[in-house]
């Protein structure tokens, strides 16, 4: 059945509209607009939660609701409920008909229709029996447990939703899809003679839970969490200063994310507030860095069809070997600044208007060996995991912390370091790579990204990469 053919029976069969009068009600609402469309939406969510050796808190969820959106120059006229019916969607009507008179032009054109699936759209939450997803927690608790004498506490989640979307343009054009999402994450504790410390593993994306809870992908996620943390026992305090920075491949690329792919989000840009407004086809960062967001890739959690708008997900190049080519576009923005839309229009849900967001974002691999990259540093640290950080958008100032860090003692990896955190300037720090790894990979699928009180899943990726020189804010004395 066609994702089309499939949300009919969710929006119109099952919630008694007719599809030919709300149709109707679009086009007259959006009538003398330049752009807008109908978005509906319908969700699952659970999440179990696995603490203190019991199932600590489960819980399930299933919202629908649509959003109503008209555009008139830059205006935005927005209506929403939590009701699927043909008179809600007239009273939300009549409140976005007030931005009409802004109108610049006629009616932008529809997105460009595609058939192409990225991810399966069978529903996990439906797949697996509760009993075994309980069992599976449990199973993690007892294994983690058994793994090591240090480990003093356990807790594992096993999170997944699934989404069904449609969106209705005045003109009939329609699009739909239905999004599987499944997330597993495990946190382990350990102590040794009175010092505690914590690692932690997750791993998902758009499939159903076998891809999470098969024995040999758990298993992983727990000796990951416990590496992590056993690591951490051993590790001394972090030093301070101006130095070479080696980032690991794959989740590291979460810097990437925040301090640079942000900037290139094109509404900061076309309000000429990101550091990167007006910089299109000038060099911004290092030869060898070229960065993509790319929202088409298979089964990834930062993955989509179309977006939140009905427009096909796509590749985008933002940087080409240092050269600014692209920003990240949803439509309404792409129409004011003469641009196409680039299939990045995501909202949270019905609740929300679209916001231009990164899907993937990742930087290409260079030719660089890893371990060639790390003898090229007489002193400095190699950073592999980060956790929480902060960007400003408009300076492209950001402070990031690190989970797992190394320094770098003669070309090789010393000891492991608590309390590194990476302090900087996005757009600073790109020129500062000097050398790009080919060992290329993305995150494990736990991503999310928010933006204007809105999240969203994403994802990051990134080869081994060298910063010639960047401040790290360490505890050494």
């Amino acid at each position: 059945m066609s994702n089309l053919a499939a949300t009919d029976k969710l929006f119109f069969e099952r919630a008694g509209m007719d599809r030919g009068r709300v149709e109707g009600i679009v086009a007259d609402a959006l009538s003398g607009a330049d752009d807008g469309e109908l978005f509906l939406e319908y969700k699952q969510a659970e999440m179990l939660l696995f603490d203190d050796g019991r199932l600590k808190s489960a819980s399930f969820d299933t919202a629908h609701g649509f959003g109503l959106r008209a555009v008139s120059g830059e205006a935005t006229g927005y209506g929403h409920a939590s009701e699927l019916s043909e008179e809600a969607i007239r009273r939300a009507g009549e409140t976005v008909k007030a931005v009409r008179g802004g109108r610049t032009g006629a009616f932008a054109a529809p997105p460009p229709g595609t058939n192409r699936p990225l991810y399966v759209d069978d529903n996990p939450l439906a797949l697996v029996p509760f009993e075994t997803k309980v069992r599976l927690l449990s199973d993690i608790d007892a294994f983690a447990r058994g793994r090591h004498p240090a480990v003093r506490q356990v807790t594992a989640s096993l999170a997944g939703s699934w989404q069904a979307v449609q969106v209705l343009r005045p003109d009939g054009a329609r699009a739909a899809d239905v999004r599987p999402l499944v997330r597993l994450n495990v946190s382990v504790v350990v102590e040794r003679d009175g010092r505690m410390e914590t690692g932690s593993h997750g791993t998902g994306g758009r499939v159903t839970y076998d891809g999470v809870i098969a024995e040999t992908t758990w298993k992983s996620a727990v000796d990951e969490a416990l590496r992590q943390a056993l690591l951490n026992l051993e590790s001394v305090p972090a030093p301070a200063g101006e130095m070479p920075v080696v980032l690991g491949n794959g989740w590291p690329g979460i810097l990437l994310h925040e301090a640079i792919g942000h900037g290139l989000e094109g509404d900061f840009n076309r309000k000429k507030t990101s550091a990167f407004a007006g910089l299109m086809g000038q060099r911004v960062a290092a030869p060898g860095v070229t960065v993509v967001d790319d929202g088409t890739l298979a089964d990834r959690r930062g993955s989509i069809s179309i977006d939140d708008e009905g427009t096909p997900s796509g590749r985008t190049v933002l940087i080409e070997d240092g050269i600014l080519t692209g920003y990240i576009h949803d439509r309404l923005n792409a129409r004011l600044m003469g641009q196409k839309p680039t299939g990045n229009g995501r909202r949270e849900s019905y609740a929300y208007a679209p916001l231009p967001r990164m899907t993937n974002t990742v930087m290409l691999a260079g030719p660089h060996d890893k371990f060639d990259i790390i003898r090229s540093v007489k002193k400095g640290l190699f950073a592999v995991t980060f956790g929480g950080g902060q960007v400003d958008i408009t300076s492209g100032k950001f402070v990031f912390s690190c989970t797992e860090a190394y320094l770098i003692e003669d070309g090789r990896i010393g000891a492991p370091v608590k309390g590194a955190t990476l302090i900087g300037n996005g757009p600073d720090a790109l020129t500062r790579v000097s050398m790009v790894g080919n060992d290329f990979a993305l995150d494990p699928g736990i991503g999310t990204c928010g933006k204007d009180g809105q999240g969203v899943p994403v994802g990051v990726g990134q080869p081994t990469i060298k910063l010639d020189s960047l401040t790290v804010g360490g505890t050494a004395v």
